[in-house]
């Protein structure tokens, strides 16, 4: 890396990993413990059975550029965005030409990965930071952003949210040019294409036209800050300003920490470029009909964020009135599961004219580690997050808001909770339609095998679920929610309409499935080849 200076947390992490694994080792070591406790942490976090069963978070991006603090208004920034992803968090700085970067990145939550100490080491004017959950590429140190190099244009560090749809046939094609990747993460793709030399002297933009699907990126130069979204726009980012500074976020609730001003949303297929001399946009992409995510709306991004023009939170209580025309009962209370079903539980209740009650009380000092006595404590994964206030719902009829159902086993556990303390009547209802198709564009469903509308009949959910009633918003109600076109969306898990073809077999494990290809061939040689050209 040229002697750049890194102040990186990977040692802190290896000697943390290894307590907790001697730990570990002594607890399971019991019989008596044997076979009861499920250690959910890094290093199984890909256990399905450990798992959150929602569809997991995808990512967040913060940027400055021009501030003389910029580490730390990053750090505020991603703590913002820390509902994009609780895997690990980065922080990259650069005080411009001529200077080393500074890297910071570990696994866990940003408040865990940063402390005083880290941040004033992270010294410059200009940072990219990462919030990340993983949705091509295992949850590993090494996978964690920002991802830094120094190369033949400098250094270089690059910050990704989204999935790109080819990321397999690049690297092949990268590899064979003798292309050496550190991670398994699609992200470093890009670096790799942004870094390669060319005749002409480099173009980044013919670089960014290779890449398919999803891409919301931050790129910092020695001398740039370049923000990209793709044709698509199928993540959200956006610009601000603090002062004279540059700020960049996936979502307007960043920006109201640190009291920056919105200014813009990055359009998409835009590539704005942030230097000395102030910023320029280029549009290198084929215009592309809009496909932004609507399951932002629904579930992803911050209640007080403004996307599209819109407030996020008054959407989802749009959606909430939509369901209840669409799907009205009779009931004595209206129930939400904390915390994104809120404010279409509100919508629902003020429509149906109905008391809104928080009887699910959410648990939200979680970590990312805990034990589970899944043998000791029946529906302990859903108690531990969840309790219930019986007497709220002792005898009455009960209507429940989620906003969406996935594999259904949470939302059954749920209804047993509630028929146990004694409710009369448990109705569901959900602010979005039934997912039934794979996202290949950076949210992390389940196989299409498992999720609950793919394999049932909405009456067969219904007696799975065990309520007495179940609606889902349809499409219509749901985009309708928006006050926008309905051909400005993503809607493929719902309709498995594809803006974009992609292969089937396309899931975020094909980079360690490449790996192992890779390691099967290296054994079945039977002489090493690296030399085999020599005479």
């Amino acid at each position: 890396m040229g002697g750049r200076r890194e102040a990186t947390g990977e040692g802190r992490l290896r000697r943390a990993g290894g307590k907790r694994h001697e730990f570990r080792k002594h607890l399971l070591n019991h019989a008596a413990f044997r076979g009861l406790f499920l250690v959910i942490s890094p290093d199984n976090a890909d256990n399905p059975n450990a798992r959150e069963i929602y569809p997991q978070h995808e990512c967040g991006l913060f940027g400055v550029f021009g501030h003389p603090n910029a580490a730390v208004l990053t750090y505020y920034g991603l703590f913002a965005l820390q509902h994009r992803g609780q895997e690990s968090a980065g922080i990259v700085t650069s005080n411009g030409p001529g200077t080393s970067f500074l890297i910071h990145k570990d696994m866990g939550l940003v408040s865990q990965v940063f402390g005083q100490a880290e941040l004033a080491r992270l010294k410059g004017s200009r940072a990219i930071g990462h919030t990340r959950y993983s949705t091509t590429g295992t949850s590993t140190i090494k996978n964690a952003q920002p991802f830094v190099v120094d190369c033949v244009r400098g250094q270089m560090a690059i910050a990704h949210n989204g999935n790109l749809i080819n990321a397999d046939v690049l690297r092949d094609e990268l590899e064979r040019k003798g292309s050496i990747f550190q991670t398994t993460a699609d992200s470093e793709i890009i670096l790799h294409l942004l870094a390669q030399p060319t005749d002409n002297g480099g173009n980044t933009l013919a670089a960014l036209r290779r890449i398919e699907g999803a891409f919301s990126l931050l790129i910092m130069s020695e001398r740039e800050l370049i923000a990209v979204r793709d044709p698509f726009g199928w993540r959200p980012l956006s610009l601000g300003k603090l002062d004279n500074a540059y700020i960049l976020a996936s979502e307007t609730c960043a920006f109201d920490l640190i009291h920056a001003e919105f200014v813009r949303e990055i359009q998409p297929g835009e590539v704005l470029i942030i230097d000395e001399n102030g910023m320029r946009s280029e549009f290198p992409f084929q215009p592309q009909q809009p496909a932004f995510c609507m399951f932002e709306y629904v579930y992803f991004a911050r209640p007080d964020s403004i996307i599209g023009g819109v407030n996020v939170g008054k959407v989802r209580t749009e959606m909430g009135r939509e369901l209840a025309r669409q799907f009205p009962v009779e009931a004595d209370i209206v129930v939400p599961v904390p915390d994104s079903g809120n404010y279409a539980a509100l919508g629902f209740a003020e429509e149906m004219k109905i008391p809104f009650e928080h009887a699910f009380v959410r648990n939200h000092y979680i970590g990312r580690t805990f034990l589970q006595p899944s043998q000791l404590i029946r529906d302990f994964d859903v108690r531990v997050k969840l309790n219930l206030i019986k007497e709220m719902v002792a005898g009455k009829r009960v209507v429940v808001i989620d906003d969406s159902i996935v594999r259904g086993t949470t939302a059954r556990a749920r209804v047993v909770n509630l028929r146990e303390a004694g409710a009369k009547e448990v109705h569901m209802r959900v602010s979005c339609p039934p997912h039934r198709f794979a996202c290949h564009y950076g949210i992390d469903f389940p196989d299409p095998q498992k999720l609950i509308a793919n394999q049932m009949s909405m009456e067969e959910i219904r007696k799975y679920l065990g309520v007495d009633s179940l609606g889902y918003l349809d499409v219509e109600g749901m985009v309708r929610a928006t006050g926008r076109p309905v051909n400005e969306f993503c809607l493929a898990c719902f309709t498995g309409n594809y803006p974009l073809p992609v292969d089937p077999a396309l899931d975020k494990f094909i980079m360690e499935r490449r790996e192992a290809r890779a390691k099967a061939l290296i054994e079945q040689e039977r002489h090493p080849t690296l030399f085999a050209d020599l005479k």
